[in-house]
């Protein structure tokens, strides 16, 4: 069981206690005294796990990388370029537009 869990159900049983106690009178058969240690044995409980309670330290948040903009190489540009002339000279061969798939008008 946690300790905040356990501190919050021993503070519930003191309460309790401390309401049954002040319905008994003082004379019945040692009740109340017995009753009162009971009492007395919680907050001694208490007290002792209080002291234990320490939060741990909290981590320092982790810090996002930083993304570098790529960008591209002037031998990718060059690779790309030369890609792109051999489709549209295929393209012409065929007589169809390289960006749009139509038929190429003939001109004059």
């Amino acid at each position: 069981m946690k300790v905040k869990k356990a501190l919050k159900r021993l503070a519930k049983a003191e309460t309790l206690l401390t309401n049954v106690i002040d319905q008994y009178p003082a004379g019945k058969n040692g009740l109340k005294e017995l009753l009162d240690s009971a009492k007395t044995s919680l907050a001694q409980a208490r007290a002792a796990m209080d002291l234990e309670v320490t939060p741990p330290p909290k981590k320092a948040p982790a810090k996002a990388r930083e993304s570098k903009q790529s960008r591209l190489s002037e031998a990718g540009r060059k690779r790309i370029s030369a890609a792109a002339k051999k489709r549209w000279a295929v393209a012409r061969r065929k007589g169809v537009n390289a960006v749009t798939g139509d038929k190429l008008k003939k001109s004059a």
